[in-house]
């Protein structure tokens, strides 16, 4: 089964991404794509460590995201 990702969560990841990057990533960032994950796999019945895992590689690698 494919994992499932919404727009607010690739924007929430793409915001910490880039915090992250700049070496400025905040609690309040990080806890908001925290909580956004916990909360879509329940909501969607899938794991949570396969969506956030899902979610960094679309952010992080987007070359190999699929369609």
């Amino acid at each position: 089964m494919a994992i499932e990702l919404t727009d607010e969560l690739i924007e929430l990841e793409r915001a910490a991404w880039a915090e992250q990057q700049a070496g400025a990533l905040t609690v309040p960032t990080a806890l908001a794509v925290q909580t956004a994950v916990t909360a879509h796999a329940k909501a969607t019945e899938q794991s949570r460590y396969g969506v956030e895992q899902e979610l960094k590689r679309v952010v992080r690698h987007p070359e190999g995201a699929g369609p």
